[in-house]
């Protein structure tokens, strides 16, 4: 099927990717917000997890000898100063089995990156040393459980009020989701922006937020909006009154007939909708 796609816009891609371009967005709201440079998506050991964070976050990662290939210094270094506390180079060095050199090469580039801060400590007579320890930011490069978390909530909330309060819960939650994005659209987009514009808009936005968003408009004109990937899959598939309200969000936020063709919770490639204008 020939079709023009979009993402976030048709210019060069950013420097990065569109991972970059996640990494850098703005908080988005309950159970799509970015977590640092990981996904929402993301898969695999934890220390292949982090390793993936640490790469985007800080390039250059130094290989260090040892079993598994995908072990890097740099990520050694932020596990001992995360289990071990403040430390000097010295310290970490022994920590990890490397050279003081290497492992503080590790340190001044996570430092310059606001990952690392050092400070002076005196320790008896002779001269103050430099220790180092993770700052706030150096959070966001471990593993988090999320979805784990939204998940439980929203069984305590129906748990409460059943699937009632549930319902009451989506639906404010979709008014914000159509509030924010509506905002964009007015910022980005000129007064009495085309429906396809207004669609790229959307699947920026989706995929910024971690759902691998694009536009697709096929050369009959058909529009369509597609997610190749569920960044709340923890939560849609065990309460399918989330995508049930994103459909609604579409249509509102769009302000267009919206048709879900294809669906991730039922076994599809992905959430595919197509998207008409309305009827006059």
């Amino acid at each position: 099927m020939d079709h023009k796609t979009a993402g976030s816009s048709d210019s060069p891609s950013t420097p990065g990717g569109p991972q970059a371009r996640r990494a850098a967005t703005w908080a988005t709201g309950p159970f799509e917000q970015p977590i640092g440079n990981g996904h929402p998506f993301e898969h695999g050991t934890d220390a292949q997890i982090m390793e993936r964070r640490v790469r985007t976050a800080t390039p250059l990662v130094t290989p260090t000898p040892g079993p598994g290939a995908s072990s890097t210094l740099r990520r050694e270094v932020l596990y001992a100063l995360r289990t071990g506390g403040p430390a000097s180079p010295d310290q970490v060095a022994d920590s990890v089995g490397a050279s003081r050199t290497g492992v503080l090469q590790q340190l001044r580039t996570l430092e310059s990156a606001g990952l690392v801060t050092r400070s002076l400590s005196r320790h008896g007579v002779g001269r103050p040393r430099h220790v180092y320890d993770l700052t706030a930011a150096a959070q966001e490069l471990f593993p988090a459980n999320y979805g784990a978390l939204a998940q439980s909530i929203l069984t305590a909330l129906r748990s409460i009020g059943g699937d009632t309060l549930l319902r009451e819960v989506f639906e404010v939650r979709r008014e914000q989701l159509k509030s924010r994005i509506g905002g964009r659209l007015a910022e980005r987009l000129p007064a009495g922006a085309t429906l396809w514009e207004r669609v790229r808009e959307v699947a920026s936005y989706q995929d910024e937020t971690g759902y691998l968003g694009r536009a697709a408009r096929d050369q009959d004109g058909t529009i369509r909006l597609s997610e190749h990937n569920c960044a709340i899959s923890g939560v849609s598939s065990p309460y399918p009154i989330a995508c049930e309200e994103e459909l609604a969000l579409f249509s509102e936020i769009l302000g267009a007939n919206v048709t879900r063709e294809c669906h991730i919770a039922s076994g599809g490639r992905s959430c595919t909708y197509r998207v008409e204008p309305l009827e006059t």
